[in-house]
């Protein structure tokens, strides 16, 4: 029998006072989401951020750190040192259990002096740009590493209180045994699968015609690789999402010799029609997890994309897709001449296995085994 179908979280942590936490809350994103569905299933927790950004669309009600009433909230890289302060004192009211949503210092998290209450963390990643500058910009500047030993000295040390973790993946789970000396459980984030597979018959009958790279045009994302990708191809590419390299990636499409389209900041009906329209996702980037791999097989796009991190969770080699060990565009081109030898129905029948069902049983049983 299913979490759920015994009540779930909120059952488990029925006549408890619990306190949810999260980092600053941004325009919805894959953290955001989980947060929100973490809310769903302990709907009387009272949560907390260290501030809401101004398009922060659903996040209205949870209460802000004093952080929000500081410039520091404007530069994340500024506000870094003081995160663990503001987590620290955040609030002096006490709770029975405390659940953190942490990719930066939300794990520090502690409330008022209960002796008793419990606290779990369930971690996107141990801070990037703290931990693995070589994947994030922002830490890899050298003038940085002073502080960054100072502050990783620091996360270790006022973490020792949490009782249990869990992490978005195996490889955050490593990351949490290297970095932190901790163990983790790993519960995938929520997909809402069904309303990717679900989609109206004019979206699923349509002719899959390009490849499509989705989500937010930085650097280590490789939009750009993706249009050089195309290029060896020959095939017309579609680039949905927005982010400071739009104008950088308008250039290269600009001088590419294959058709590449535009759509920024798509809707999510129109996201799904751009996942059945592909006849691949382009995805040549090292990620935590990675919700957009998901989404596109819900609809049963095959992924494209690299042998590294989340996606050798949540791509089936040889089957919902192909993952390669290096960023040659001509690499990737012969894998996009391979995708008849692909299982489009099992590739839809895989991502349902990342459901928000699957995810809302793991978190309750976490829940109960961490806080029994």
């Amino acid at each position: 029998m299913s979490g759920v179908g015994m009540g779930g979280a909120e059952a488990v942590l029925a006549g408890r006072s619990v306190a949810l936490v999260h980092e600053w809350f941004s325009a919805t994103g894959g953290s955001e989401n989980v947060f929100l569905a973490m809310h769903e299933l302990v709907p009387h927790a009272r949560g907390f951020v260290l501030w809401r950004e101004p398009d922060a669309g659903r996040g209205e009600q949870y209460q802000q750190s004093w952080l929000a009433r500081t410039p520091l909230r404007r530069s994340k890289a500024l506000a870094l040192p003081v995160m663990p302060l503001a987590w620290r004192s955040l609030t002096r009211q006490p709770f029975d259990v405390v659940i953190s949503s942490s990719h930066a210092f939300a794990h520090l998290v502690r409330t008022g002096p209960a002796a008793h209450t419990r606290y779990l963390s369930y971690v996107h990643s141990p801070a990037r740009y703290l931990w693995s500058p070589d994947f994030d910009g922002r830490g890899a500047n050298p003038l940085l590493a002073a502080p960054r030993r100072a502050l990783r000295a620091v996360d270790v040390r006022l973490s020792r209180h949490v009782h249990s973790y869990a992490a978005n993946s195996v490889e955050v789970r490593s990351r949490i045994r290297r970095f932190w000396g901790r163990d983790a459980r790993v519960i995938h984030p929520p997909v809402d699968v069904e309303y990717f597979t679900d989609a109206p018959a004019a979206v699923r009958d349509q002719e899959r015609r390009y490849l499509l790279g989705v989500g937010r045009w930085v650097a280590y994302k490789n939009f750009d690789l993706m249009v050089e990708i195309a290029e060896a191809a020959g095939e017309p590419l579609v680039i949905a999402g927005s982010g400071p390299q739009e104008t950088a990636l308008r250039r290269a499409a600009g001088r590419a010799s294959v058709p590449v389209a535009f759509e920024p900041r798509p809707s999510r009906e129109r996201l799904r029609e751009l996942y059945w329209g592909a006849s691949a996702l382009l995805y040549p980037a090292h990620e935590d997890f990675g919700i957009i791999p998901v989404e596109a097989q819900a609809c049963g796009t095959p992924v494209l994309g690299l042998r590294r991190g989340g996606l050798l969770e949540t791509v089936v080699e040889g089957r919902t897709g192909f993952l390669l060990d290096d960023t040659d565009p001509a690499s990737y081109a012969r894998a996009v001449r391979r995708l008849g030898e692909l299982d489009r129905p099992g590739t839809v029948a895989h991502a349902a296995t990342f459901s928000t069902e699957v995810f809302r049983d793991a978190m309750t049983r976490w829940v109960r085994d961490a806080t029994a």
